[in-house]
């Protein structure tokens, strides 16, 4: 019979406090549709976040800031294109932020309510949230894992460049899926 226990998957077995994301066993990233029959994902390397866990879990709030300079797409090319004032203009808004305005249970999961800003425009984003469970580390701390997923129209943060193709479609979708997974440490 082993020792080792599978995690706890309750949301109420969060301890209430101060969680900080684990940068090193998180990730931030998207994928976009390239001339409308490939995908093409990306990631960024530099993030932050800290979560508030609330006596009630479900008034915890989450806070986190993206480097979008640190933007990685395996194109170097590509890459500061994205930098650029054409998408998200790092030289004048070099951060994406997100602010939680609320956690409601949906199904087997949660929706993650979020306010979004990059470009200077905030906008409202409903994230389909799954909690991944509660587990000891070997050296004393606690852990968490989320995954947080969702669609965007990029449209609506300003980043609007696009060049429309012989066949009617677009260079790049409108459409941005988001994936984050986040491990998140009990400080």
């Amino acid at each position: 019979m082993s020792n080792v226990q599978a995690p706890t998957t309750g949301i109420d077995q969060l301890e209430a406090g101060t969680w900080q994301v684990d940068t090193a066993h998180s990730s931030v990233e998207f994928t976009a549709r390239h001339l409308m029959v490939s995908k093409v994902r990306g990631r960024f390397t530099s993030f932050s976040g800290t979560i508030e866990i609330a006596e009630e879990p479900l008034e915890s709030s989450l806070q986190a800031s993206v480097d979008l300079a640190s933007v990685e797409t395996n194109d170097a090319k590509r890459d500061d294109h994205l930098r650029s004032a054409d998408f998200f203009d790092v030289e004048n808004h070099p951060h994406m932020t997100l602010v939680s305005t609320g956690i409601r249970p949906d199904g087997d999961g949660y929706v993650l309510s979020a306010d979004v800003t990059a470009r200077g425009v905030t906008r409202p984003v409903q994230f389909h949230l799954e909690f991944n469970g509660v587990e000891r580390d070997p050296w004393g701390g606690t852990r968490a894992g989320f995954t947080a997923t969702t669609e965007v129209n990029r449209k609506d943060w300003g980043l609007e460049w696009n060049v429309p193709l012989d066949g009617g479609g677009l260079l790049v979708s409108d459409k941005i899926k988001i994936t984050l997974e986040v491990e998140a440490v009990k400080a």
